[in-house]
């Protein structure tokens, strides 16, 4: 492994030609946990550690970063990305930072003014920093220890979501539609070293980790239990990045099943545990069966990188907990980011972006495989397609941008982007 010994805060040597790829995997898990729910209430305890996994991308030219944090989300991560530059030398505009979207975990960074978001106190900002080092030191581990790799993709599927937007008798609530809109697709990014060795799969699929939302102990849930089901699969030699997908409208199948707020009893929690692990399990194996059958990779890659922020009309929330916040702002900054290799786009936004938003975003890109990533880069709310806003569902009444506006703005700024890197 190589070690770059230049004194911190200077950029480090110039990559190598072609596809050299590093991996990083940090613990996260908050040894305090005083003022770190996310939502009104407090941890108990630890039922399971959370991480930080990062991935360092060169093609020799241009370096990028993707990190995957087992959080309920971060909000405006900008300052940690400009530090990333300032350090490393990996422009900002490079670098993707999404959260597995587990609500068993704490929130980090600060609100965008109008976006919909719980808002963190002092406790939130103090561990918001020791997360920001972790990060910059992860990917400063991972591009010293970069190789030359080669990389594939494919896709299976796995029925362990849900559309969870479902009409009763009073009125639309969160639920289980199986009716509704639901994207079962499996995408792995397999990267492994020029003699097989395995080095990273990257995950993405569209659902909540929520499956034992409500028993007040931080755990990395569905997400965190799939990504250690891969890796110990694979003895520990790879690292598992999970990202979330169109997950807006997508609920798990199987949960603790007790409204919020309401103390679950022992057999309650058993369960939930139990179904955490059972559906990270199926994913998980999913992940492993595609990866094993993969054929093809190529070191030959060209990586393009960049982002783009898209000032969007505010709607103020409707039907939302009391503490939400919300700026009277007059826009919201929608923040869309593009990782490319070769045919394959890593397309962030940083939202909560649901199914049919993805579809057509697939239908309209220019590129074999386009793969959504919510909650990039920031989380302003929900994201829904300009139909669903005939109806006041959940996706809508936590959306912070007007209608005509949100979808237009996801799917033209991505695939501008995409063209634009390949004229």
């Amino acid at each position: 492994m190589e070690h770059d010994e230049r004194p911190p805060g200077t950029h480090p040597r110039r990559p190598e030609p072609g596809l050299r790829v590093g991996v990083t995997k940090a613990d996260i898990t908050p040894v305090d946990l005083t003022g770190l729910h996310p939502m009104p209430g407090a941890f108990s305890g630890v039922h399971d550690p959370l991480f930080l996994r990062a991935l360092y991308l060169s093609d020799g030219e241009t370096e990028t970063a993707l990190v995957s944090l087992d959080l309920i989300e971060a909000g405006d991560i900008t300052p940690v990305r400009e530090r990333i530059e300032r350090e490393l030398g990996i422009p900002a505009d490079h670098v993707m930072i999404t959260a597995t979207h587990t609500h068993n975990a704490p929130r980090i960074a600060d609100v965008s003014p109008g976006a919909l978001a719980h808002a963190g106190g002092p406790e939130s900002f103090a561990y918001t920093e020791t997360v920001y080092d972790r990060i910059v030191d992860a990917l400063r581990e991972a591009r010293a220890g970069a190789r030359p790799a080669r990389f594939g993709a494919g896709t299976g599927t796995a029925d362990v979501n849900v559309n969870r937007e479902t009409y009763t008798e009073h009125g639309w609530r969160l639920g289980h539609n199986p009716e509704g809109p639901s994207d079962k697709t499996v995408s792995v990014l397999k990267f492994e070293a020029l003699d097989g060795t395995p080095i990273a799969l990257l995950v993405n699929y569209a659902v909540h980790s929520t499956v034992v939302f409500g028993t007040g102990e931080v755990s990395a849930d569905l997400a965190g239990a799939a990504c250690r089901y891969v890796e110990e699969r694979y003895d520990g030699d790879v690292v598992a990045l999970w990202t979330p997908g169109a997950l807006g409208d997508q609920a798990p199948r199987v949960d603790l099943g007790v409204p919020f707020g309401v103390a679950p009893t022992e057999p309650q929690r058993a369960h939930a545990y139990a179904a955490m692990d059972a559906q990270g399990l199926i994913v998980g194996a999913e992940v492993v069966r595609v990866a094993g059958g993969l054929g093809g990779l190529t070191g030959v890659v060209r990586i393009d990188a960049g982002q783009l922020t898209v000032p969007c009309p505010v709607k103020a929330g409707h039907d939302v907990m009391e503490s939400m916040r919300q700026e009277a702002v007059d826009t919201v900054p929608l923040r869309l980011a593009l990782i490319r290799l070769n045919e394959v786009a890593l397309a962030g936004v940083s939202g909560e972006v649901v199914t049919e938003i993805h579809r057509r975003l697939q239908k309209e890109s220019p590129l074999s495989r386009t793969v959504l990533i919510s909650l990039a880069n920031d989380r302003i709310g929900y994201l829904p397609d300009d139909a669903r806003f005939d109806r006041p569902v959940h996706s809508v009444n936590g959306c912070p941008i007007a209608r005509g506006h949100a979808e237009a703005a996801i799917v033209g700024g991505i695939v501008g982007m995409i063209r634009d890197r390949l004229n």
